[in-house]
């Protein structure tokens, strides 16, 4: 393109030349028309070549601007200010600063038109300070500024953040009265809005007189860069009364503020006015109501707008994948993408951070290398986003090597990237190494975001490193950013999972802001903490300002399992019934566990039955159910059940059917299970599956094989596994396999009471009174406290607490007087009462 210009302004040159060496020639007759012509054709020419030079901003071309610039010379016409200006911009554009060097100091430096030209050439070459520098040096020189320097001069200081010389700046505009013309007026207004300060920018913006299309969008778009979403929405409308049309990118911009804040009645309605101005084919306008659509969740209507469009772009597609993408339409994101390859459209690499989310959702790792593979031999740009978007797909499919390959290609450190990997060591339960990676991204001096920091809470959690948690508290308090919700969650939970529930609920109260997420947080860590009370309370009080969803309603069944709460268990399954909630398997799951703890098996068959679709969590409570009220049959039989609809059981499945085994004392069956589930079906035995055949041995008094089964665990018991046998042992009074037991127990969970107090009834069942004393004085060594436990029961839709020997219920003196009563009668049956820990220490003084 560039040689085309070149060559019709060196004809052209050729032929004004030829007419000057004519005219000189001439008779003297003509002579003064002639070069009135000249005149006129020196003008012409000028203009011409000026819009040339104007063309030429690539390195590649300097010689032939040289060339350009050295027939000015030869024809006369170099003195020109307005094309010497050109000249110095094409050389400075074109990366000749010597020549520009050499060709400034012959300019006439009087006048502004030079200045402003470096000026504005510096500021679009992005070298921002220079174009300063030269500000500085043309009031040093006592040039006087005008309305075409400062544009360039306010571009500089918002590319520099440089607000403080931007007020300055501001200042000189204001007295030298040129505040009000339309590009110092847009400049001005961008410079404050790109800074935040939004108040600024509607003052300059409504001194001013003129108000065109793009005054109108830097406005609108300021508001949208400050999340002022209600105020961008009324300069809109305001706009609309206002004599100036928008333009599309007046639309985009309003588009996007529906789109972010799901206002899709008054997208709608803009895009009824975007009709009716015929802008609803604009590549830029059609695109920005696709994500509007698409974000608000009515891929019906962006799906119908897609077909109508006539041209279809690469970011058309990349919206309607992420559209997909983001309303968990994983399948049809990846018909789309197929679509597009086949549509002759080449991939970006936005289109695959969009697209790669639907692999992590089908986690098909196979897929997802066939996509990074793709990537490398089309040389597709691997930036920040797309790299990170690899990683996180990597880590979802459980392929931790790769996705720490693709982070150690990468050049140059990177929050996003960082970020990505935290996040992904903890979601594969490596948080020590979320830990080491959180540490090198502050030693390289990089500053963590809000997604970071709550990234990296979930692993102090897991770790129980409170005190790390506490740290990054106080680093989230000092750079105020406590008030995000999904940072304030993080906190809660790490707290919570720490064991400090009082701390968790403090900063939960003092949010100012609760999403959704919040209080599923807070709810889902009180029934899980043994304060199912709590939770239901909290439950309660979410509903008068936020909704429901699938996940708190959930947390609340399972608290109202936890307390036997059967009411308020009813009240919530009728709110699944009313709302989107009753076609949720998860919730449905929860619910049968419900009714199955508080004693309504018939109530959580009933839920079963009529779900629509059962996945492997309802099929797993309900034989759960069956296993804990002792129908080991019906229990095996919805099993085999399950295998003929062609449901693949799980862990949790075979979990289940062994404790149901233990419950019915089914051993040979138990056994037939665990290794069904081992050699049949390849699943490797968890903790909880070992504890489970301990239990199953105890139970039936078999606690050597109970033993053997420990011994022969592949990994390291938990207090769990041997608390179980410690719990056979007291059935069976096996005093020496529970000093065993016991001596573990001490180790792995000292401050626990529980065990303490079970080992101490077992010596006390055997009459050994010194080693009862011996346990106490333990206790009191350690600073362990006995926990009490309590009973409790729900009459006319209230829950009445118990302790042992507990008088403060209103009711007690009648209690006891009906126990007193009931007592000799279940004795007469042949009920023997067993000695209590409690009044063996009363009658050793304790």
């Amino acid at each position: 393109m560039y040689q085309r210009l070149i060559t019709s302004s060196h004809k052209c040159l050729s032929i004004f030349s030829a007419f000057k060496c004519k005219s000189i020639h001439s008779n003297c007759e003509h002579f003064t028309n002639q070069l009135v012509s000249s005149h006129k054709t020196d003008t012409a020419l000028a203009s011409h070549l000026g819009s040339i030079l104007e063309a030429c901003a690539d390195h590649s071309v300097l010689q032939q601007g040289r060339q350009v610039h050295s027939q000015f010379i030869l024809n006369g016409i170099s003195d020109n200010a307005a094309l010497g200006a050109k000249i110095l911009g094409m050389y400075v554009l074109c990366g000749g600063f010597i020549d520009a060097g050499n060709m400034f100091p012959r300019l006439d430096l009087a006048t502004s038109l030079p200045w402003n030209r470096m000026i504005r050439v510096f500021a679009k070459m992005g070298l921002f300070r220079f174009a300063l520098l030269f500000y500085f040096k043309m009031l040093s020189c006592g040039i006087r500024p005008d309305n075409h320097t400062f544009p360039s001069v306010m571009k500089a200081c918002s590319a520099l953040g440089n607000l403080r010389f931007g007020k300055l700046v501001h200042d000189m505009i204001w007295l030298m009265g040129c505040e009000i013309d339309v590009f110092v007026g847009s400049s001005l207004v961008k410079l404050y809005a790109e800074n935040r300060c939004i108040d600024e920018a509607r003052y300059v913006f409504d001194k001013m007189s003129q108000r065109d299309c793009v005054l109108w969008n830097v406005m609108l778009n300021g508001y949208v860069t400050c999340g002022e979403s209600d105020n961008a929405t009324r300069a809109f409308k305001e706009m609309r009364i206002s004599e100036t049309k928008p333009n599309s990118v007046t639309f985009a911009c309003i588009l996007s503020v529906c789109a972010a804040e799901a206002m899709t009645d008054f997208g709608s309605q803009v895009h009824g006015v975007v009709v009716s101005v015929g802008l609803e084919f604009d590549p830029q306008v059609a695109n920005s109501l696709l994500s509007m659509y698409s974000k608000s969740g009515r891929l019906y209507d962006a799906l119908k707008l897609f077909e109508l469009m006539p041209q279809i772009n690469l970011v058309t597609w990349n919206g309607m994948i992420a559209g997909h993408v983001q309303n968990g339409f994983m399948n049809e994101a990846l018909d789309l993408f197929h679509k597009m390859i086949l549509s002759g459209v080449k991939p970006d690499e936005i289109t695959f951070s969009s697209f790669l989310p639907s692999i992590c959702e089908v986690a098909s790792i196979k897929q997802g290398k066939e996509i990074h593979g793709y990537i490398i031999r089309n040389g597709v740009p691997l930036d920040a986003f797309l790299k990170s978007a690899l990683i996180d797909i990597y880590f979802k499919c459980r392929d931790v090597k790769m996705a720490c390959k693709v982070f150690k290609e990468n050049t140059a450190a990177d929050v996003v990237m960082f970020t990505a990997m935290i996040s992904g060591y903890v979601l594969n339960g490596i948080s020590h190494e979320a830990l080491e990676k959180f540490r090198w991204l502050i030693q390289e001096k990089i500053i963590p975001n809000t997604v970071t920091l709550s990234s990296i809470l979930p692993a102090c959690a897991d770790l129980a490193a409170l005190k790390l948690g506490k740290e990054l508290h106080c680093y989230i308090l000092k750079n105020g950013l406590d008030g995000k919700c999904h940072v304030g969650s993080a906190i809660t939970d790490m707290y919570a999972k720490c064991g400090r529930l009082d701390l968790a609920y403090k900063i939960f109260k003092r949010m100012s802001e609760k999403d959704v997420v919040c209080w599923n947080s807070m709810i889902t860590r009180y029934s899980q903490n043994g304060k199912p009370e709590e939770a239901i309370d909290l439950f309660r009080q979410m509903a008068i300002g936020v909704k429901h969803d699938c996940v708190s309603i959930s947390a609340a069944l399972s608290a109202c399992a936890n307390s036997h709460a059967l009411h308020y268990g009813k009240e919530i399954h009728s709110l699944m019934i009313k709302g989107s909630c009753r076609s949720d398997n998860i919730a449905e799951s929860v619910l049968i566990d419900m009714y199955a703890k508080c004693g309504n098996l018939d109530f959580a068959r009933t839920v079963f039955d009529m779900m629509q679709r059962k996945q492997e969590a309802a099929w797993n409570s309900m034989i759960a159910a069956y296993g804990c009220h002792g129908h080991l049959k019906d229990s095996l039989a919805l099993f085999h059940e399950m295998l003929n609809n062609k449901i693949k059981p799980d862990h949790v499945t075979f979990l289940a059917i062994i404790s149901a085994c233990g419950h019915a004392g089914q051993v040979e069956a138990g056994i037939h299970y665990f290794h069904c589930m081992t050699e049949e079906y390849g699943i490797p035995a968890r903790m909880e599956h070992y504890a489970c055949m301990v239990d199953l041995f105890g139970r039936a008094g078999h606690l050597n094989k109970a033993l053997e089964t420990i011994n022969s665990m592949p990994f390291a018991p938990d207090a769990g596994v041997w608390g179980t046998l410690l719990g056979a042992c007291r059935v069976h009074g096996n005093v020496e396999l529970a000093e065993v037991a016991s001596s573990h127990l001490f180790d792995l969970d000292p401050q626990n009471s529980g065990y303490y107090v079970l080992l101490s009834n077992i010596h006390a069942d055997a009459g050994q009174w010194g080693n009862v004393n011996k346990i106490r004085r333990l206790m009191k060594e350690r600073g362990v406290q006995k926990i009490p436990g309590y009973s409790w029961i729900e009459l006319n839709n209230i829950t009445h607490l118990f302790v042992a020997a507990d008088e403060s219920h209103s009711e007690s003196a009648q209690i006891y007087s009906l126990l007193n009563i009931l007592l000799p009668e279940l004795e007469k049956e042949g009920y023997i009462p067993q000695p209590c820990l409690s009044v063996h220490l009363q009658a050793l003084g304790m």
